[in-house]
């Protein structure tokens, strides 16, 4: 998470404190509003213990059979 905070920082400009807690409402509002499996490879990514690739595979997936 830390590296998409420092992306916010650096594209807009605002403190990291302010930076952080919009990130972590953004990923909150995204979690309650994709399907759980969807909502826990967001975790899993943002942790860097996993791969955007498969957050997007996911949301393709979820996209393609809705």
């Amino acid at each position: 998470m830390d590296e998409l905070v420092n992306l916010v920082v650096q594209k807009t400009g605002i403190p990291e404190a302010a930076a952080k807690q919009a990130v972590e409402v953004v990923l909150g509002y995204l979690k309650q509003k994709l399907p759980t499996p969807i909502a826990g490879q967001i975790d899993t990514a943002v942790s860097g213990s996993g791969k955007l690739d498969d957050v997007t595979k996911g949301l393709k997936n979820f996209l393609k059979n809705s």
